[in-house]
């Protein structure tokens, strides 16, 4: 049984499915909820050249959106649920990590935008992070709205899942 639970939101259809099963497991089980959220600008190489306005305006408008995303998951919770917010400017891994650790929380629900192996290889994974470091139990959603995978034909270029036999 869960007691302080950590939900981790940005925004996206998965965070907000996230947020949805946080605060049914934080109802059932009576549980305290910390609604999390971080404002963390572009890397700094994005200010050098031409995109440096571009940076700066989305470093200004971080915070502000972070605080429009915690108000709003704020005002989901039922009433009879505990439930407080925290938003870090610091990266969203370690920022994680030390607000599971100075939180003592025992459950961190997070969402995952699903970008598949490769993407994220490249662009890295939050999730995929605090599966691997994360010293409390991880529940990562899916929104559900995953697009079925192709499938494979066979020689004859028939999918052979939808082929009915003889009689």
């Amino acid at each position: 049984m869960f007691k302080n639970i950590l939900v981790s939101i940005d925004g996206s259809p998965d965070a907000e499915q996230a947020l949805t099963q946080a605060i049914d497991l934080a109802s059932t089980q009576h549980a305290r909820l910390t609604i999390f959220s971080a404002a963390v600008g572009p890397p700094a190489v994005a200010y050098m050249g031409g995109g440096a306005g571009v940076a700066a305006t989305l470093a200004a408008e971080a915070g502000p959106e972070a605080e429009r995303l915690l108000s709003e998951a704020r005002d989901r919770v039922p009433e009879g649920v505990s439930v407080t917010t925290v938003q870090s400017s610091d990266p969203v891994r370690m920022a994680l990590l030390a607000q599971i650790d100075s939180g003592h929380h025992d459950l961190l629900v997070m969402g995952s935008r699903g970008r598949g192996a490769v993407r994220s290889a490249v662009l890295g994974s939050v999730s995929h992070y605090l599966l691997h470091h994360s010293p409390i139990p991880v529940l990562v959603v899916h929104d559900g709205e995953r697009p079925k995978p192709e499938r494979a034909l066979d020689s004859s270029g028939e999918d052979p899942t939808l082929s009915t036999p003889e009689a």
